[in-house]
């Protein structure tokens, strides 16, 4: 949790580097507010951290992807935030080197990732095909319900990555309690392993998941 907390604090620090210190006017800065509220992260570190953002001194943070291959050919996908792209990089080979995996070049991976725009929301007692159909002008592509780890109702959008910010909009306008609202890298293509080589691949990983630098990691294994 300390290190979602983190990784958070660092999307609102860059929401408001890019857009200012206003949700109302700030859809990137709502959006890293929304995704804080769905984990419980105290209000007081995300007043914080938008705070922090508003000092000149503050880091600037760079977003970076590393792709590359863990052990058995899985392939893996690295989103960053990092005030030191050295020391990143750095950390990210050494990662992939351990485990006997090896790191690409960026865009290698594109033809394995397809990035979407994900939204889960709260669908209440909204009719979903009549929302389905509502939400097609604002580039719907999927929508399904799922249940969280409380047994509620969750309902799941996924739209195109280049819809984001319509899609948004629309979920807004509509008025649900939007849960949380993501870019998320889909696998085109999945690679079939045995229960041994995927321990191999999660050693990978868990290790890049435990880097505070690390936003998120994607991999290819079918499920």
């Amino acid at each position: 949790m300390a290190i979602q907390f983190t990784r958070l604090g660092k999307e609102i620090v860059m929401a408001v580097k890019e857009g200012g210190g206003h949700p109302e006017t700030n859809s990137r800065l709502r959006t890293a507010m929304q995704n804080a509220k769905a984990v419980n992260m105290p209000k007081d570190r995300v007043e914080a951290a938008i705070k922090r953002a508003t000092d000149k001194d503050a880091s600037n943070y760079e977003e970076f992807v590393y792709e590359g291959y863990a052990p058995h050919g899985v392939a893996i996908l690295v989103e960053t935030a990092t005030d030191n792209t050295n020391r990143t990089v750095a950390n990210v080979r050494s990662y992939f080197t351990k485990v006997g995996g090896t790191l690409g070049k960026t865009g290698s991976l594109d033809f394995i990732f397809s990035r979407k725009s994900i939204f889960r929301f709260v669908p209440g007692e909204r009719d979903l095909e009549e929302l389905e159909f509502e939400l097609i002008d604002a580039g719907l592509e999927d929508l399904y319900v799922e249940t969280d780890e409380e047994g509620n109702d969750v309902g799941v959008i996924t739209a195109a990555f280049e819809d984001f910010g319509k899609m948004q909009k629309a979920l807004e306008e509509q008025g649900f309690e939007v849960k949380s609202a993501k870019l998320e890298r889909i696998p085109l293509s999945t690679a079939e392993v045995t229960e041994e080589q995927a321990a191999d691949a999660l050693k990978l990983i868990d290790k890049l998941d435990e880097d505070d630098d690390v936003l998120a990691v994607y991999h290819n294994m079918a499920e």
